[in-house]
């Protein structure tokens, strides 16, 4: 599988994969993703800045994700240039279950590692159960639980690893599916 950062040409190709994704875990009757969140529009912005990133395998797209550099939203008390940021991180639905979400995160594990990043950081809903168990498999701790919405009607689960201690985690290799991933 390639992993390579998505052409401004792409945009369309990362948005396709972001909107099933969000359709798809919308009818399971957990939306995540709000319309403006996956509009393209916006896809076409970070795509245009070089933040999004497509894992192919035989051409197609099997999953998307977006990498920044700095998150002001979620993670505002982290010092500029610390920490590379994993967010959108979605796979095809004809990729789900074949280890994409895990080679993806190795791929920003490695690209932190290579920018001289030394925290990972991404963050998910709280309620997120089997996302959450893929995270913390795949070797991130938990930072912290944050409140977010108007109201702080939303809890959000922070998770960082450091990339460049200490290796791979042992089973990270081995990583197997858990439940319905098809969005992680």
């Amino acid at each position: 599988m390639q992993i390579e950062q998505a052409k401004p040409s792409e945009a369309a190709t990362v948005a396709a994969v972001l909107n099933e994704a969000a359709r798809w875990i919308a009818a399971e009757g957990r939306p995540l993703w709000s319309a403006a969140d996956v509009a393209f529009e916006r896809i076409q912005r970070d795509t245009d800045a070089g933040s999004y990133f497509i894992a192919r395998d035989g051409g197609g797209a099997a999953g998307v994700m977006r990498l920044d550099l700095e998150d002001p939203g979620f993670w505002p008390e982290m010092e500029a240039g610390t920490s590379l940021y994993v967010h959108k991180l979605a796979v095809s639905r004809a990729w789900a279950g074949r280890g994409v979400s895990v080679r993806l995160l190795e791929f920003a594990r490695e690209r932190a590692v290579q920018l001289g990043r030394p925290h990972l950081r991404l963050d998910c809903v709280a309620d997120r159960a089997p996302l959450r168990s893929l995270y913390e498999r795949f070797g991130f701790s938990l930072h912290s639980v944050i409140r977010k919405g108007e109201r702080g009607e939303r809890s959000f689960a922070r998770y960082e690893m450091q990339p460049g201690a200490a290796g791979v985690p042992p089973d990270a290799g081995k990583l197997q599916p858990c439940g319905k991933l098809g969005t992680v």
